[in-house]
């Protein structure tokens, strides 16, 4: 017996202020701010079951923030601020989740979330000045219809995963899974045959931890990658108490620097050290750990001379560690200049392949011709039997979360139209022929180059600003001028081509893991600090670059 469904046009829709998309730390954010700033009422739409948004998603073993745990948080609210106390240098993701709940519970956040429910449609109503958006419960029907003045998407920039479109995976036998979609009760590895496929930052955290359990696990290489080691450990009491302290001081340190982490650039050039010198730096900044290598020289990015020195020391470290000589030799045929992908940090990644149960396959070299029902197959007509293939491949970064709810701005046209050769936004903030659409660590801004609640905090609160503003002066509607999104672009084109980035041609900050996507820079390069400095700017001067009607 059939059920007819009903006219989703006939279903009242639920009218706000502002509708967000996503419950992450923007989403979040953005709520307290509309609604208990400036006395709005919004809504929050998530797929997810629960708050958290890229640490709701993520589970996959290993899954840990490669930003240090005093720095990964809001500081908005001194309270907040200060009334956490992190576990380790680097948090995992229970603990970050945990955190996520947290600032949820401390400012009631969840009785205006609606979870379980994902955005099928966003369209400008012209006539009324407003967004409808249109819903999908969680098992695919018809969700609740909402009308609002403004949309604010924030679905972060690592939230649409890319599972490689390889024949035959429907015929697979056994299981498989995208670490960006892993199942909350975790899978059992013992004793199984594991293949994973991708090597960039999540499939070097998830290698040892599989690595412990499994049978065996073959790691598919397609493009080698650097690696810092994490030295992750609890945080020493002593530590902790500088922390306390220091607050303030932290806090403007981290918005003051170019990727927003508490630590400064070094000022010094690579080429003003001796090689003896310049090894006992980058030797020492090894044994420390984490991303504040990068730190080490003030030209790593933007010197290729420069930059090969750190790259040669990194490589040099890999075949030290790895014992097998081909495997060390796969690991370091690196092909970019170092940091120009997203420098990963890891615990005993290298130090993985040397257990008899772990062992690398180029790809590159032989890649993978399609997937059967009891493994894999390389064009070369080598197979690999598997149980379980993991695939850590990566995400459509940055336009893929957006593209995917299908948003219809001014005259019909769609986001995916407007982007049809590359993003284009003004700021990473708003798209020309989109009115009162807000888009929280867009393309265009610094976002994945950047410790990630930093960039949240500014655009956030420069959203909420320009919001409170117009509502002040009686506007009703703002947008993107054409011409600034285009001089927008080029200058985040300008900025990119200042620095050694677009020389890692198959990075994802590129769009390069995505087949038929447009090759373009999509992060903002010119740093935080900077883009602070210049939204500040255009807000001061009447939010100059913007279009507003009554």
């Amino acid at each position: 017996m059939s059920t007819a469904v009903p006219d989703r046009a006939e279903s009242p829709a639920t009218v706000v202020d502002a509708l967000i998309i996503g419950a992450g730390f923007s989403g979040m954010y953005q709520l307290h701010c509309l609604r208990d700033r400036l006395g709005m009422s919004a809504r929050v739409l998530e797929q997810g079951d629960g708050v958290g948004g890229t640490w709701y998603w993520n589970r996959y073993p290993g899954a840990r923030c490669d930003s240090e745990s005093h720095s990964y948080c809001l500081t908005f609210d001194k309270d907040l601020y200060e009334s956490w106390e992190w576990s380790e240098r680097y948090p995992e993701q229970p603990e970050i989740l945990r955190y996520m709940n947290h600032i949820a519970d401390r400012f009631d956040l969840r009785r205006e979330i609606r979870f379980g429910t994902r955005v099928t449609a966003a369209r400008w109503d012209a006539r009324a000045d407003r967004w409808t958006v249109e819903t999908a419960d969680a098992e695919g029907g018809a969700g609740e219809r909402f009308a609002a003045t403004w949309l604010i998407t924030a679905v972060g920039c690592l939230s649409s995963a890319n599972v490689p479109k390889l024949p035959g995976l429907e015929s697979f036998a056994g299981d498989w899974y995208h670490t960006g979609q892993w199942p909350h009760d975790g899978v059992d590895f013992s004793g199984k045959r594991v293949g994973q496929i991708g090597t960039g930052s999540t499939g070097i955290q998830a290698v040892p931890v599989i690595a412990e359990t499994a049978g065996h696990l073959t790691v598919f290489q397609r493009t080698a990658n650097y690696s810092i080691p994490a030295r992750n450990a609890p945080l020493t009491p002593e530590f902790k108490r500088y922390i306390r302290e220091n607050r303030p001081a932290i806090r403007e340190l981290m918005q003051s620097t170019p990727n927003g982490h508490a630590f400064a650039i070094a000022d010094r050039s690579a080429h003003d050290m001796t090689p003896d010198e310049r090894e006992a730096v980058y030797a020492a900044a090894w044994e420390k750990g984490g991303l504040q290598f990068r730190a080490t020289f003030r030209d790593l990015l933007v010197d290729k001379a420069a930059n090969d020195t750190a790259a040669d020391f990194l490589k040099r470290k890999i075949r030290e560690t790895v014992k097998d000589p081909e495997t060390a030799r796969l690991l370091s045929d690196i092909d970019h200049p170092f940091a120009t992908k997203r420098p990963p940090i890891d615990s005993h990644y290298f130090e993985a392949f040397n257990r008899p149960n772990v062992s690398l396959v180029d790809v590159r070299s032989d890649p993978i011709e399609r997937i059967t029902p009891t493994g894999l197959t390389l064009r070369s007509g080598a197979e690999h039997a598997l149980d379980v293939i993991v695939f850590a491949t990566g995400f459509d970064a940055m336009t893929g979360p957006l593209l995917n709810i299908g948003i219809t701005g001014r005259d019909g046209l769609t986001l995916k139209e407007a982007w049809r050769e590359g993003p284009k936004t003004y700021l990473g903030l708003g798209v020309a022929g989109f009115p009162n659409l807000f888009t929280v660590t867009g393309p265009g801004s610094p976002s994945v180059l950047c410790n990630m609640p930093v960039a949240i905090e500014q655009h956030v609160e420069w959203i909420t600003d320009c919001i409170a503003a117009m509502r002040e002066k009686g506007v009703s509607r703002i947008e993107p001028a054409a011409e600034a999104a285009e001089g927008w672009v080029a200058h985040v084109n300008a900025a990119a081509d200042a620095t050694l980035l677009p020389m890692a041609g198959h990075s994802w900050y590129l769009g390069a893991n995505i087949p038929g996507k447009p090759r373009v820079f999509m992060p903002y390069a010119g740093g935080m600090a900077h883009y602070r400095r210049i939204c500040d700017d255009v807000a001061a001067k009447g939010y100059e670059g913007f279009v507003r009607s009554a």
